[in-house]
């Protein structure tokens, strides 16, 4: 039987956050060790690292309260946080790509009359690691490139959940304020006054 394969730190990462934009909610260490195996196949012992991992990306927001520290995710920031890092690996692409090219020329000129030497040695190494680096690069460029609509439609989806929690709460003022009215016989601006309801309070369309 072949051994099942593990997830990738980048599956992972991806699971993660889906965890955060499903539920919406926020968590402590403890829950995600609970909730992240039996859920999304993470194992309980990467949890940490993978949740660190967000935290140092700006992807998942931490704050410690008392003793303990609380994780929680939105996909806004999520969107602008993975634009970031794309704008910060473009500029270092292009970084990449010039001096590949300077060190390209800076090599043929060498070449021209003169026999190897530690110069040219020198530069051959150098310009062999800027293209690992320029390799590596592009691979993660493409990676965030291709993460953007995935939560750009998690956006759109978590909006929509805001907006009818929203139209939730305004049906329940609205209901106080009816029985308010019959109840105590207040008129409907003063209610509105006393608790600081402005006067176009409505629906969200």
């Amino acid at each position: 039987m072949s051994k099942k394969k593990g997830l990738s730190a980048e599956e992972k990462r991806t699971r993660m956050m889906e965890i955060f934009f499903e539920t919406k909610d926020v968590f402590q260490l403890k829950d995600m060790e609970k909730i992240a195996p039996k859920e999304k196949g993470i194992t309980k012992l990467s949890v940490k690292e993978v949740l660190q991992s967000l935290v140092d990306d700006g992807m998942v927001d931490c704050e410690r309260i008392g003793t303990s520290n609380y994780y929680w995710a939105f996909p806004s920031k999520a969107l602008h946080a993975r634009k970031r890092k794309l704008e910060v690996l473009d500029s270092q692409l292009s970084e990449g790509n010039q001096k590949y090219a300077h060190l390209q020329k800076s090599i043929q000129k060498a070449k021209i009359g003169r026999h190897e030497t530690e110069e040219r040695t020198m530069l051959a190494k150098e310009l062999s690691s800027l293209r690992d680096q320029r390799e590596q690069l592009k691979a993660e460029v493409e990676k965030y490139r291709e993460c953007d609509p995935q939560v750009v439609e998690e956006i759109r989806q978590a909006n929509q959940v805001a907006k009818e929690a929203a139209n939730r709460w305004t049906d329940n003022i609205f209901a106080i304020k009816s029985w308010a009215k019959r109840k105590f016989g207040f008129e409907e601006n003063k209610i509105d006054k006393n608790f600081g309801i402005p006067e176009d309070f409505d629906y969200i369309d």
